[in-house]
């Protein structure tokens, strides 16, 4: 499973996530991420904003009605996910 490091705009800390699932839904770019890579924990939906340069800007989707949506998506992709909003 791939980890990736985002840093906290506002904190400027270090966040790592694993890389469960990532699809493309009307042109826009979504990663299915958790915290931990064997156990059960949170996991977070977030969605490509831009790129630049080298560097790729995400935003954790918070809004409730494209949240549901494109966690169904996520859900028919990961066999074993359970996802609770």
């Amino acid at each position: 499973m791939e980890k990736i490091t985002f840093i906290d705009p506002e904190t400027k800390e270090e966040i790592e996530f694993f890389v469960v699932e990532e699809t493309q839904i009307n042109g826009a770019k979504y990663l299915f991420v958790t915290e931990k890579e064997d156990e059960d924990c949170d996991a977070y939906i977030l969605k490509e904003m831009r790129a630049d340069g080298e560097d790729i800007v995400y935003e954790m989707v918070e809004d409730d009605a494209q949240l549901r949506a494109v966690g169904k998506v996520f859900a028919e992709l990961i066999d074993d996910a359970d996802i609770e909003y």
